[in-house]
Formats: C-alpha cells, structure tokens, sequence
C-alpha cells in the first residue's frame, strides 16, 4: 500500500519483528537494511528527494510560462506552486524529526 501526500509517495512500512526491527541480520551484518519492497533507506530517501525536485521544477517550468504569457491556464501554476511548497514543507519537517531522533539518541546514556 503506497499513499500519496503532495506528490510523494512512501511505501508502505513493513511489520516489525523482534527485537532488532524487520532486518535486524542483515543492518548487524554491515549490508543496508531493506523495506519491505526490496530498497534500502537510502534508495528509498534519495528517491524522495528526486521527486522533491521533479515537483518544484515543474513549478518553476510554469511559473516561467506564466511570466512569459505562454500559459494557458493560470490554475496550473496555483496547483503547483502549491504542491511544490506543501512538498517542500513536509521534507523538511521529516528532516527536523530526523535530526531531533538523532540527537535524542546521542544523549542517551549508555
């Protein structure tokens, strides 16, 4: 099950297991864990990021139309400046909790 939040799609997280998390063996083994689709975290990122960029070049393509007056439908701009800005909000509130999870596990005591 995938789920579409301003054009980014994620999969769909897998169950986790025991103690570990769903691919405990492979991530004590030094390979890149994987979901449950077969891509590993950062495949998984870096693709993110690729549509990310697909989506506010694509407002940037439609912003240039409509300064040019070669757009025909101005709603178009409006509906991807949107997207854009609402995609590019959510990445980096995902990065904000990233960095927070880190440190919360760097000041833990060992």
């Amino acid at each position: 099950m995938t789920s579409a939040i301003s054009g980014l799609t994620f999969p769909a997280m897998p169950a986790i297991g025991a103690v570990g998390g769903p691919d405990a063996t492979s991530a004590a083994a030094g390979t890149p864990s994987t979901t449950a689709s077969g891509a590993s975290f950062a495949d998984v990122l870096t693709s993110q990021v690729d549509r990310l960029n697909a989506v506010q070049g694509k407002a940037d393509t439609l912003a240039a139309q409509a300064a040019t007056g070669d757009l025909q439908d101005a709603h178009d701009y409006q509906i991807a400046a949107t997207q854009a800005q609402l995609t590019t909000e959510m990445v980096v509130s995902l990065r904000n909790k990233g960095v927070e999870a880190f440190n919360d596990i760097m000041r833990m005591q060992i």
